[in-house]
C-alpha cells in the first residue's frame, strides 16, 4: 500500500499501488501525496506529471478499513491531496484503467487532462455513504462537467462509462483496449516538447488566475523561451525550450 514514482524523460510517474483494496487510497498514501509533488514539482527534470494505479484499476476511493481519523479528518486528507494536484506547477493527466470512484475521481478531476481506457467506469459516490462532497471539490467537478452532469454524478452516485464520461467532459481521449500506455507515452513527449512558459501561464489563467498577466509577461521577457521559439521556427527545427517554474 503505497505511492511509487518514477523520471523518464522527462515525464514523473506517479502510481497508486494497493491492487488488494483496487487501489483504494489509505490515510497514509493520503499523507504521503503532497510532498511527493513537491519534491517532483522542484525537480528540473520533470516537465510533465502522469497520474497512474497499478494494474487494471486507476483508483476506487478511499480505503476506509485503514482510515482511523474522525470523518472530518479523512475528508481533510483527501482535500489536501487533491490540491496539491491541482496547484502542480507543470502539465498533469490521469490515466485510468477500470475503476475511477470516489477520491479516484476527485484525484482524477484534479488532474489538468484525463485519458482512459475503453472498459472504465467513473463514479462519485458520497450520496451512498452519507457524505458531504467537498466545497472545493464540487467546484472543481462543475468547471469540469458542468452544472447539470456534475449533479447527476453527485446526487445519484452512479457509476459511468467512458461514453458517457467523453460526451460529459469528465475525459479528453478514450482508448481502446491495450492502447492507453502507448497514447499516454505519445501525449507527454508533445507535452515535454512544448514550452513550460506557455502551459504553466495557461493552466493559472485557465484555473481561474486572473490577476497574473503581468507576472507572466515578466517571466516571458527573461525567460529565453519566446526568442528560442521564433528562432527554431525560422530555422525549421525543433526549439529547446529551456524556462521552468
Amino acid at each position: 500500500m503505497q505511492l511509487e514514482h518514477s523520471v523518464a524523460d522527462g515525464v514523473a510517474t506517479v502510481v497508486i499501488n494497493n491492487p488488494a483494496k483496487r487501489n483504494a487510497m489509505t490515510a497514509d498514501m493520503w499523507r504521503a501525496l503532497p510532498p511527493l509533488l513537491g519534491t517532483l514539482a522542484g525537480d528540473r527534470a520533470v516537465r510533465a506529471l502522469v497520474l497512474t494505479g497499478a494494474g487494471p484499476t486507476f483508483c476506487a476511493g478511499a480505503d476506509i478499513s485503514t482510515l482511523r481519523e474522525p470523518g472530518d479528518e479523512q475528508q481533510a486528507l483527501a482535500v489536501r491531496a487533491e490540491e496539491a494536484l491541482a496547484g502542480f506547477p507543470k502539465p498533469t493527466l490521469a490515466a485510468v484503467r477500470g475503476y475511477c470512484v470516489g477520491g479516484g475521481s476527485q484525484l482524477a478531476a484534479a488532474c489538468d487532462l484525463r485519458f482512459a481506457e475503453e472498459g472504465a467506469l467513473f463514479g462519485i459516490t458520497p450520496a451512498k455513504l452519507g457524505i458531504v462532497y467537498p466545497s472545493s471539490s464540487t467546484r472543481r467537478l462543475v468547471a469540469l462537467v458542468g452544472p447539470s452532469a456534475a449533479k447527476y454524478l453527485l446526487f445519484s452516485g452512479e457509476l459511468i462509462d467512458t461514453g458517457r464520461a467523453l460526451r460529459t467532459g469528465l475525459v479528453d481521449e478514450v482508448l481502446p483496449a491495450g492502447e492507453l500506455v502507448g497514447r499516454v507515452a505519445e501525449f507527454t513527449r508533445v507535452l515535454v516538447a512544448r514550452s513550460l512558459l506557455t502551459q504553466a501561464a495557461a493552466k493559472e489563467f485557465a484555473d481561474g488566475r486572473t490577476d497574473r498577466d503581468a507576472h507572466w509577461a515578466e517571466r516571458a521577457r527573461g525567460s529565453g523561451d519566446t526568442a528560442e521559439g521564433v528562432a527554431a521556427f525560422l530555422e525549421r527545427r525543433a526549439p529547446r525550450f529551456t524556462y521552468d517554474v
